[in-house]
């Protein structure tokens, strides 16, 4: 019945894709797909050919040009490259794979229930064709079940069989039940569920039916014009990404008004949703267009660090310059080959006002330019905008921010966004991200810090009493300070996640800092902020410098480096670099990180301060970027009377009357889910002894559900200050959970290890393994630590490889475990043998590698079977989760000629060695 189901929803869909022209054609298997492939492409070329089919030689050579390849290297060459063909009469042909221009000028066909046999044979649901390549991947799930399970059968199809041949040019795929939808691109690495995205319409409406899907996503002129204009080749991750709807809008909105007129816009996506590759895109598509001589993209020079440099450059290697000569700048801009120059907004005003730049900058006074502004609402774009403007005489402007300056928070002179750049383009709000899943929300809780008999709420009175000495009360430090130790391992989740802690002032940062010092703690605390040269000092004990002196000899102390006040910028690299890596776990500040930083590892805000408007928001936002489960919402935890500060900053961001999208519930409604939760657990399976009595598939499928979702809410119920894991409060004690926990796990393990050639129902099942982990140190972390050891010196690489190797006798996660021994050991005999220019990454894999092959032999020698056998037995598993049992007890009666007990052991030791060999080297 299930079958009839899906198998009608394929048919429906295939159905609609002829009627909007893709001519349906059968392909049985690989064969019949090359076949296919020829024929198409030769009809695409045909005019070229001179109506000249490929001879059998030719279309030999064609594939040699086209297969073997990477996903990237694919989607390089289908882009980027033409195929020279010399034909067999020679007379040299461009052959065209994929018209990039004239997107409908494409063939288009669709095809279903390709067989293609791998380490596993699969059938592929439905597949899209642009001149017979294999183009767009469409998976289908019967409605009513999870189409996550879809998305997982392509991870394993990409293990047993899709990336071989022609199938590395699928470009998308597409999963859907028939009620919900999503696509993402293709990649040589794992592919991430939260790099899927649904499809909706220009203002941000969801399309999730898989017919109205079709008919707007993949209508066939523009999934062609996607694939050539809105996917992106990372050069620095050497990965293909495909872009958002509301990035796609917003380009084609702003690239028609460039056409199109001659007048200003700009675009409001919130903060966390892409803006850097939306605008760089938009940059990209204008610089290439003849009647536009340059497009500038400006930054604000504070936001020009490693972080915006790298995005930069995954789009357009070597794109930026980082230096702060004006020179550089003004070269080129003379510089013909570079239509897309990325600078400073300060460089741009200097090479316009600077005498020894006037008359090379007068030879571009009059041509069509085209400027791009990053957080356009910043004050300092305004105050440079008169002077570019008035150089510039045939400029275009184009503005990109997730805070717009309105009425309500205009800038001091009075300026809102639209006096610069007129029309709002497109919007993509943080109801809309937060509804798609591109950015979380927040979980604020106000914590009440002045005792006494008055109304906090009452703003009137909290107004009053809000000065300085109560602020800055050494009482009031103390009561916070406190609280935010007491409370830090369960916002983070046991440091996992990293915290930002914003204050006031720079008096109010080193009297936090001093504070923290003086108490007992594990945290490693760092702070950071600008000092003035000449600033006034009067009263104070010591001068900010001095302060922050302190703080970097500290931060040297326990980080074992060397920064100063004099190498403040190597500082604040430094800093950012382990803020994201949640090497710092508190981070104070007042004003620096707030803006523009990206961290998926910042999950806190700690705030002491006022804060309204675009400068709530964009603080606030720090936190609130996707990186798993374990990261549900940004944290923000209030020491100031904020409440309606922060209602009335969501609602103008949000364009609505309400915050019930952005914020997130209360400790009480997280209660109450769990308990509902718990109560369909325990009418499953009312102890965990009652899970080993579970018999059907489908049985366990409702217990890993149900338990996966249990598993969530505690995930949030642990970052809110009021929650201790009590029996009396949760309906189970923290025991009988951990029981559960232990159960699910063995359910995990047996799907790992026992699936054999039965397709099982919990194969696709998402189980959530990272819910059940709370430990920071594991493998990935342990790489990160290896990548940065410090080559400059034999002292530093030495102290660096001892941290690590401390780290790894107190580690216990479960993956970390069976890799000690090898990490060990590439520590202690291979990094001493490195140095600064040494790949890191490489020599592991090499080292690991070797490693493999001597594991191998070793065993082999000892079973008494031949190394290629298990290493083959290896392979399987590793690509398809199969121990073929049949095959092993052949090979060992075959060879070893051993009676049944005791081949039977050496079996089992052979499906041990390949079961634990597997699970240590991946």
């Amino acid at each position: 019945m299930s079958y009839q189901r899906e198998a009608e929803l394929e048919s429906n869909l295939v159905k609609q894709l002829e009627s909007q022209g893709f001519n349906k054609v059968r392909i049985n298997d690989e064969e019949e797909l090359k076949n296919n492939f020829r024929n198409e492409l030769y009809l695409h070329n045909k005019a070229k050919l001179n109506g000249d089919p490929f001879t059998d030689k030719e279309f030999e050579r064609i594939l040699r040009d086209v297969e073997g390849k990477s996903v990237f290297q694919s989607a390089k060459f289908l882009r980027d490259d033409k195929i020279i063909l010399e034909r067999e009469d020679g007379n040299k042909v461009y052959i065209e794979l994929f018209d990039t221009q004239n997107w409908c000028k494409n063939r288009f066909q669709v095809t279903t229930q390709t067989t293609v046999v791998g380490r596993r044979v699969n059938r592929y649901d439905v597949t899209l064709l642009i001149n017979g390549l294999p183009m767009v991947q469409i998976e289908l799930k019967r409605r009513g079940l999870d189409f996550k399970e879809a998305f997982n059968q392509i991870k394993r199809y990409k293990k047993e069989s899709i990336n071989k041949g022609l199938y590395k040019y699928l470009q998308i795929f597409v999963v859907s039940n028939g009620v919900d939808t999503k696509y993402f691109a293709n990649s040589d690495k794992d592919i991430l569920f939260s790099h899927t995205f649904f499809w909706s319409d220009e203002n941000n409406k969801r399309i999730s039916n898989l017919k109205d899907f079709a008919e707007t996503f993949l209508d066939k002129c523009f999934i062609s014009k996607v694939i050539a204009r809105y996917m992106i080749t990372n050069e620095t991750d050497k990965t293909l990404m495909v872009m958002r709807p509301y990035q796609i809008y917003a380009v084609e909105a702003l690239v028609n008004r460039a056409f199109e007129t001659s007048n200003n816009g700009y675009i409001w996506h919130t903060t966390g949703s892409g803006k850097t590759l939306t605008s760089f895109k938009a940059s990209q598509i204008l610089s290439g267009d003849s009647n536009i001589k340059k497009v500038f993209f400006l930054v604000d020079r504070k936001d020009l660090d490693s972080q915006t440099l790298s995005e930069f450059n995954k789009f357009e290697p070597d794109s930026v310059d980082i230096t702060d000569k004006t020179s550089t700048l003004v070269n080129q801009i003379k510089d013909i080959s570079k239509p897309l120059i990325v600078t400073t907004i300060q460089k741009m005003a200097n090479a316009i006002k600077s005498e020894q730049y006037t008359k090379i900058m007068e030879e571009y006074k009059d041509d069509r330019v085209v400027f791009i502004i990053d957080e356009c609402h910043r004050s300092q774009f305004g105050d440079m905008h008169k002077a570019i403007n008035k150089h510039f005489n045939n400029a275009q402007y184009f503005g990109f921010t997730g805070t717009p300056r309105f009425f309500e928070n205009r800038s001091q002179e009075g300026r809102v966004t639209a006096d610069l750049f007129e029309k709002c383009l497109h919007t993509y709000l943080i109801k809309d991200a937060i509804n798609d899943g591109n950015v979380l929300g927040f979980s604020v809780e106000y914590i009440r810090t002045f005792k006494g008999d008055f109304d906090e709420n009452d703003d009137t009175k909290v107004a009053a009493i809000d000065t300085e000495e109560v602020i800055m009360s050494d009482e009031r430090i103390d009561l916070v300070a406190n609280h935010i130790i007491k409370n830090h391992h369960a916002k983070t989740r046991n440091k996992e996640y990293t915290a930002i802690f914003t204050v006031q002032s720079i008096p109010m940062l080193v009297k936090y800092y001093d504070k923290f010092k003086s108490l007992d703690h594990d945290l490693k605390i760092a702070g950071i902020f600008s000092y003035g040269a000449n600033e006034e000092s009067e009263g104070r004990d010591e001068h900010s410098r001095d302060s922050l002196e302190r703080m970097i000899s500290d931060y040297n102390e326990m980080f074992e480096s060397n920064y100063s006040t004099d190498t403040f910028s190597g500082y604040f690299a430094d800093v950012s670099k382990k803020v994201k890596s949640a090497k710092i776990d508190i981070l104070l500040v007042v004003n620096m990180f707030l803006t523009g930083f990206d961290s998926k590892t910042l999950n806190t805000l700690y705030v002491d301060k006022n804060l309204k408007y675009h400068d709530l928001v964009q603080a606030y936002s720090r936190t609130n970027r996707v990186e798993k489960v374990t990261k549900p919402y940004g944290n923000i935890v209030c020491y100031r009377h904020l409440k309606k500060n922060t209602d009335d900053a969501l609602k103008l961001f949000s364009q609505t009357e309400t915050t019930d999208v952005v914020l997130m519930e209360n400790y009480e409604y997280y209660l109450d889910r769990w308990h509902t939760e718990l109560k369909k657990l325990r009418a499953l399976v009312p102890t965990p002894n009652d899970v080993d009595s579970l018999q059907s598939e489908d049985d366990k499928k409702k217990f890993i559900l149900v338990f996966r979702e249990l598993s969530k809410i505690l995930v949030k119920l642990e970052t809110f200050v009021d929650f201790e894991f009590e029996k009396e409060e949760l309906g189970i004690s923290h025991q009988e959970y951990q029981d559960f926990k232990s159960k699910y796990f063995t359910i995990y393990e047996m799907v790992k290890k026992e699936q054999g050639d039965k397709v099982s129902v919990l194969l696709d099942i998402d189980f959530g393994i990272e819910l059940m982990h709370s430990d920071k140190i594991n493998v990935g972390y342990i790489m990160e630590l290896i990548k940065d050891i410090d080559f400059s010196s034999e002292e530093k690489r030495d102290r660096d490889i001892k941290n690590i190797l401390a780290k790894l006798d107190r580690a216990d996660n479960m993956d970390l475990r069976l890799k000690v021994d090898l990490l060990k050991e590439f520590l202690e005999r291979v990094v001493p043998t490195l140095n600064i220019d040494s790949d890191v990454d490489f020599e592991y894999s090499k080292f690991e590698a070797h490693r493999r092959v001597q594991e191998i032999n070793y065993f082999a020698e000892e079973i008494g079977l031949s190394s290629d056998f298990i290493s083959e037995s290896v392979a399987e598993y590793e690509y398809c989760g199969i121990i073929n049992r049949e095959e092993i007890s052949a090979e060992v009666k075959d060879k070893l000629k051993t009676k049944f007990i005791a081949g039977k052991r050496k079996v089992e030791a052979i499906e041990k060695f390949v079961y634990n060999h597997t699970a240590k080297y991946n």
